[in-house]
């Protein structure tokens, strides 16, 4: 079940609370606990806080307090995009989010307003929060001065930009449509958008398309004479009274706001006496410019009046006035009940909510984006807390990632190296690095060496290891720090920073071992991509792999794919997809396509396939068009060490992606490998994805 939706919309003033309100009615009647999250608002007040939370939360009674409801304001944001800084938003937006998840069966997530600076850059930044968050979108486009073909190509164009990043659009809502256009506007968007988008319109409102008193009140600063308990009175148009009251009164329209200089005591008694003459339309209120005051007799007289509009004063000139009135775009207060019910029934009226509430249920969502991955690993690290031996714990990055670490407060860590060296590089690099709470052990002098050694001997001795070459060997940082994994006292393991690969595995290899459904130790990276995670498979391990092998790499990949949020489509890489190349390496991918078809017929597995009909949709789909995994790819499995390894550093160089890994598959304990060009964050990844290792999975 998806637990969450998006709500975005095309420009500014596309009316999304209507969307949004209707959407929590909907949803609360059909779910237990319904949370509400915006992750940029507009900029408030000291001590107030965003009129959308405030209206949504004490509406519908949330448990969310205000603060949690929102991530960052727009103007911080702003700065912070202009610092290049943009990640940092994404990691708070995902984190406030993923809070509300755990709490609630489900999250309708608002997006940005389109007002005031930075409106050109929202639409890319709801598709990237959007994608970030993994959950799926409706998008919302008003009608408003557009023709029927205007419409429905700034909606197509909307959906377009969503769904090259591959989210999902569950709905397209043309809002705000004139009501004889519904039809001919609903039509129009079928025959442009694919058939499993739900497509509604809704027409405008004219009770919530302009604001009430009580928003002109807000917005021009106003102060109020009479008529305060009327402020929810709702405004259709205005006009000003500058000519003889027997001219203006034939000016007067329903629900007419009246804008005059206060001195003009004619225009306003008259606007009264109109309001309560069945021959003229009703006043919804006065608008007083200049900062002039009637008259003290004309106050009297108001104030014996049985019925008030509210009358309202304002130091700006008529000119001024009007224009800023004109400029007020309508809003939804939480005191206005009215609107609220309105916008409540116009939703269930227009939208196929039975269909749309069937769409959200059902909703599953694909792939991963490198934000959400990094989230979900740093959070299942800390659900069962594990600890960690780094043995190359003087080198500079391991101090600084460790430190980072005990941050995190993510795992325990034990650090293999002399204690002084150590010391003193903590010193040198300034860090606050509480070393009570990170072991030092020198293996020489660890109270476990005697231990360590008759260990290693009893396992090895059938090799012809004498406990001379067994003292030596756990002398050795990587022996030792495998042999605290092997006995316990470690989760797992992290080095290579310093070493070669072959210096970290070897000792896993010769006494850890590998699982006993296993018979190869194998890698794979998680290359985070810009909008995806993939897992590359085998980068780092085996040269030369067998068909068996490969079959065994590619179902341990797909496994660990699995295990780590990933739904694994298995791609076996080659230089021909389909039946149509020949030659000795094609027919080993071949091969072990058919063994892990045969070995595990629940596996999506395609092979062998070129590269860009595996990752790229529109050629997976000419190459191969009957296949589930063509074009959408999540596991790729090279057929040789040249080929993944040259493959991964040119992807990770080429596009900036972030490889995590090494990580090793088929131990029966976790021990990563890193390159010794490894950089802090390298680090950092490598020991949260062992941590998740040691959990069991």
């Amino acid at each position: 079940m998806n637990k969450a939706i998006y709500v975005a919309t095309t420009k500014e003033n596309s009316g999304k609370s209507i969307i949004t309100l209707g959407l929590m009615s909907m949803l609360i009647g059909k779910t237990a606990k319904v949370g509400y999250f915006r992750p940029i608002v507009e900029d408030f007040e000291e001590g107030k806080y965003d009129n959308h939370i405030e209206t949504v939360i004490k509406n519908f009674e949330l448990d969310i307090l205000p603060n949690d409801a929102f991530a960052i304001s727009k103007s911080k944001l702003i700065k912070k995009k202009n610092s290049g800084k943009l990640g940092e938003v994404l990691d708070l937006i995902i984190d406030k989010y993923k809070k509300l998840e755990e709490r609630f069966d489900f999250v309708l997530v608002e997006g940005t307003s389109f007002t005031g600076e930075g409106t050109a850059i929202e639409l890319d930044l709801n598709v990237l929060i959007a994608k970030n968050l993994g959950i799926p979108a409706i998008i919302v486009g008003s009608g408003i001065g557009k023709s029927t073909d205007e419409l429905v190509d700034n909606l197509y164009l909307a959906y377009n930009s969503f769904k090259m990043k591959e989210v999902e659009i569950l709905a397209v809502i043309a809002n705000k449509v004139e009501l004889e256009n519904i039809d001919l506007v609903t039509s129009a968007l079928r025959k442009s958008l694919p058939s499993n988008i739900l497509i509604n319109s809704i027409p405008v409102i004219s009770s919530l398309n302009n604001p009430t008193l009580q928003e002109i009140v807000n917005e021009l600063n106003a102060k109020v004479l009479f008529g305060e308990a009327y402020l929810q009175n709702q405004t259709s148009n205005f006009s000003v009274g500058a000519m003889q009251l027997s001219n203006y009164l034939i000016h007067l329209k329903e629900n007419c706001l009246v804008i005059t200089p206060g001195d003009r005591a004619d225009i306003i008694l008259g606007a009264l006496q109109a309001n309560e003459s069945a021959n003229y339309p009703t006043v919804s209120g006065i608008v007083l410019t200049g900062n002039i005051f009637p008259e003290n007799s004309i106050l009297k007289l108001i104030e014996g009046l049985s019925t008030v509009v509210p009358i309202i004063a304002v130091k700006e000139g008529t000119y001024q006035i009007v224009n800023r009135i004109g400029d007020i775009k309508a809003k939804i207060y939480s005191n206005n009940k009215q609107k609220i019910e309105t916008s409540i029934n116009t939703f269930e009226k227009y939208v196929d909510i039975d269909n749309l509430a069937e769409k959200l249920i059902t909703f599953e969502a694909e792939g991963m984006t490198p934000k959400m991955f990094q989230y979900n690993l740093v959070k299942r690290a800390k659900q069962h807390r594990k600890h960690i031996v780094l043995p190359e714990g003087n080198d500079e990055r391991i101090i600084i990632a460790a430190s980072r670490l005990l941050d995190m407060d993510v795992v325990d860590i034990s650090l293999i190296g002399n204690r002084k060296q150590i010391e003193a590089k903590i010193s040198e690099l300034g860090l606050d690095f509480d070393l009570s709470k990170v072991p030092i052990i020198n293996p020489r002098e660890s109270e476990f060496y005697d231990d360590y050694v008759n260990t290693y001997f009893e396992l090895r001795k059938a090799k012809n290891v004498t406990i001379g070459m067994a003292k030596d060997l756990m002398e050795d940082v990587s022996y030792f720090g495998t042999m605290m994994v092997y006995k316990n006292h470690a989760d797992g393991m992290v080095s290579g920073a310093a070493h070669t690969t072959q210096h970290t595995i070897l000792p896993a290899l010769q006494f850890i071992k590998t699982k006993p459904n296993c018979s190869v130790v194998s890698s794979i990276f998680f290359m985070c991509l810009e909008d995806r995670v993939s897992v590359f498979g085998d980068c780092a391990i085996n040269p030369n792999p067998t068909a068996e092998q490969l079959a065994e790499i590619a179902i341990s990949s797909a496994d660990s794919s699995l295990a780590f949020g990933i739904e694994p489509k298995v791609a076996m890489l080659s230089y021909s997809s389909g039946s149509s190349g020949k030659g000795n390496e094609v027919d080993k991918v071949r091969a072990a396509t058919e063994i892990v078809k045969q070995k595990r017929p629940d596996i999506k597995i395609e092979g062998p396939i070129q590269y860009d009909a595996a990752v790229d949709l529109e050629v997976g789909q000419s190459k191969m068009p009957n296949s589930e995994v063509a074009g959408h790819a999540s596991v790729l499995i090279f057929p040789d060490l040249n080929t993944g390894n040259n493959t991964y550093k040119a992807v990770q160089r080429e596009t900036g992606a972030l490889a995590i890994g090494p990580m090793l598959q088929g131990l029966n304990k976790p021990v990563n490998d890193l390159s010794r060009g490894c950089t802090v964050d390298d680090i950092i990844n490598t020991v949260v994805i062992t941590a998740i290792q040691a959990q069991g999975l």
